[in-house]
């Protein structure tokens, strides 16, 4: 299992000691007596209410709305006044949007403000209230075609991610900034050292992970939280389509009402470029952030919900793997959530932990974060477990075979190869609540395969795969494969409106306030759910990809195709007493949709195979399932949790 790679010590320490003499001073609080030995933090030293607010326009070197002239993207700015007027430099805590005028950030789905002089006075979230106080700039960044700057949104593609690494560029001297959107008048980020974390949920974190797969000097963290790392795996699965519009509907979503105007050309290719066939094109390599993980200098910092179903567990597993491969820094926070930030579910843990990072970071502060455990995992509502490393050192894939059992459809697991066949039929009208609800019953819809009651507690710890031999009777079949914990749990209600969270009355703050921007925030506890079954991992396909996962093609009724669901990664333990089940189906209800014919599939049972992350191995799952531990099986119903909402795809423009 990979391991976190550390930075060289003797650069932590060189950095450590420049920045000990030359903001020793000015970073903790007057009078305050502090250890040389003592772990190091920032502290709020700086007005916020007297801070510097400036709006710049940077030019991106990109055309994008083809006018004739290269796009600027507009830059709001907030830094504290005391440091400048000192003559020292400041790091630069970023986030790049499309939604600061059109859909609002945070729970509370907050917008820019300006006074009459264009000059921000409220910043969505709570970073400028608590880090410029701490000798931090912040940086809110419109993405080319949004708010007020120039160009179109092409849907993580080169504009946006130029949008944002133009700006690191600024802030280290290699790129113009102007005073005006259409003026002559250089704006110098003569107050920055350059030394850039980039942070946001959804679309903005997916950004972050697109500027850091550019390598770009001076960006030396990113924090992604629910974000993206590919933007085909946000629209489809292994050629099986997730929505029913493509990218073309989410950039006019986003766009200024001027860009809309203009970037009809940009529309039409994002309709030509991202065909409804689910087949790979130049458009989708563009947008693939994870083929460049190889290039990513900064360090990252995960968050992500493993019940996230707008941008799904898929994103971060296959982004972690490729950093991990890559010797990247790294740091995972996991929420049984769906799309919330941590902010919103585990709010104090979050904001000490956020600002011990960047101060690590961005100041170099030896303060033992990267020594701490690399993973925290909610393992039941508001109860959180920490892995030195992640996935689970120990976890090894183990090869779970499916088996026939007394009824159709109701079937073994085990590490013993089956033999047989199981049939289903595709029913678009069922999900994987129907499938797991019946999962002791013979049904059409569905192949459940279920293990003994578990004697041990056991833990899957990462990616899974399910392989699968199956014969068609049409031309065209999507599959479903999930892992379902079967057994009674209370877990965050990640289908319901608040996505595992409810919102209350009351607030808390985190920062200094103005008049026009408060720090303070609506408070949150857990929703929660009582459930007699939990899926904890998901994957689908198109059963047309068997041959090339990038290209469908027509399938021939009556022949045998063999293909490998890749299915999200997860942290997930299965109580003693309960039973691990897979499920192989058509349709997931809601989550990818249905084929244009209505199969019925036959799967070999010899040649399908579920290889799952199991911490300890082949031994851990045989230990766990030996003897005969009793299991009372009962009829689940509605497993508790709330119908999943299949809204149109924005990744946290309503609530991020």
């Amino acid at each position: 299992m990979p391991i976190p790679v550390r930075r060289p010590l003797r650069l932590w320490r060189t950095f450590a000691a420049a920045a000990t003499a030359v903001l020793l001073a000015v970073l903790v609080a007057p009078g305050a007596a502090q250890a040389a030995s003592a772990p190091r933090a920032s502290q709020p030293v700086y007005s916020y209410g007297n801070a510097i607010r400036e709006s710049v326009w940077v030019d991106t070197r990109v055309d994008g709305d083809d006018d004739g002239r290269t796009d600027r993207v507009a830059v709001d700015v907030v830094r504290p006044r005391e440091p400048a007027a000192q003559g020292r430099k400041i790091p630069v805590i970023m986030d790049a949007s499309p939604y600061y005028s059109c859909c609002g950030r945070g729970n509370e789905s907050q917008l820019k403000t300006y006074d009459a002089a264009g000059h921000v006075v409220q910043m969505p979230l709570y970073y400028d209230n608590y880090f410029v106080p701490r000798g931090y700039a912040f940086v809110a960044v419109d993405l080319a075609g949004t708010n007020r700057s120039d160009g179109c949104v092409d849907v993580g593609g080169r504009s946006d991610v130029q949008s944002a690494k133009a700006v690191v560029d600024w802030l280290n001297g290699r790129a113009r900034g102007y005073t005006t959107r259409t003026g002559a008048a250089r704006a110098e980020a003569v107050w920055s050292n350059g030394r850039t974390g980039m942070i946001g949920k959804s679309y903005d974190g997916t950004i972050a992970n697109g500027v850091a797969a550019t390598g770009v000097e001076g960006l030396e963290t990113i924090v992604p939280i629910s974000a993206i790392s590919s933007w085909y795996d946000y629209y489809f699965q292994q050629g099986a389509p997730l929505y029913d519009s493509g990218p073309e509907w989410l950039s006019d979503y986003v766009e200024s009402p001027a860009a809309r105007a203009r970037c009809a050309a940009v529309q039409q290719r994002l309709v030509d470029e991202a065909p409804r066939s689910g087949d790979w094109t130049s458009l989708w390599q563009e947008r693939d952030y994870v083929k460049d993980a190889h290039k990513v200098k900064a360090s990252v910092f995960v968050a992500h919900g493993m019940q996230d179903l707008n941008v799904r567990a898929k994103h971060f597993g296959q982004w972690w793997d490729a950093l991990a491969k890559n010797g990247v820094t790294r740091k995972i926070w996991l929420s049984q959530t769906g799309h919330v930030d941590p902010f919103d579910y585990r709010r104090d843990a979050w904001v000490t932990t956020l600002h011990r990072w960047f101060d690590h970071e961005l100041l170099g502060y030896d303060n033992g974060i990267d020594r701490e455990p690399m993973a925290d995992i909610e393992r039941t509502p508001d109860h959180w477990s920490t892995d030195k490393v992640w996935p689970a050192r120990t976890a090894a894939p183990t090869a779970l075979h499916p088996g026939t059992g007394a009824a159709p459809g109701v079937g073994t697991l085990g590490l013993k190869s089956g033999r047989g066949t199981e049939t289903f039929t595709d029913d678009p009208a069922l999900n994987e609540t129907d499938w797991a609800a019946q999962i002791d019953t013979s049904t059409p819809g569905k192949a459940g395969f279920v293990s003994r009651p578990l004697g041990k507690d056991l833990r899957l710890s990462g990616s899974s795969t399910v392989t699968v031999r199956a014969t068609p009777t049409t031309a065209s079949a999507h599959l479903s494969a999930v892992l379902v914990d079967l057994g009674p749990a209370t877990v965050r209600d990640y289908a319901g409106a608040g996505e595992g969270i409810t919102t209350r009355t009351d607030r808390s703050c985190h920062g200094a306030s103005t008049t026009g921007d408060s720090s303070c925030f609506l408070t949150t506890r857990a929703a929660t759910t009582d459930v007699d079954a939990t899926v904890f991992s998901r994957g689908w396909a198109d059963l047309g990809t068997y041959a090339n996962p990038g290209k469908g093609r027509a399938l021939t009724p009556g022949r045998a195709y063999t293909l490998t669901l890749r299915l999200a990664a997860s942290d997930h333990v299965v109580p003693k007493g309960h039973r691990l089940a897979l499920i192989v189906a058509g349709t997931d209800k809601d989550l990818i949709d249905p084929p244009s014919t209505r199969p019925t599939l036959t799967l070999d049972l010899s040649r399908t195979v579920a290889r799952v992350p199991v911490v300890g191995g082949a031994g851990a799952f045989a230990a766990a399932t030996a003897g005969s531990h009793r299991a009372t099986p009962h009829a689940t119903g509605a497993d508790g949790v709330s119908p999943y909402r299949q809204d149109r795809p924005v990744p946290g423009g309503s609530n991020g």
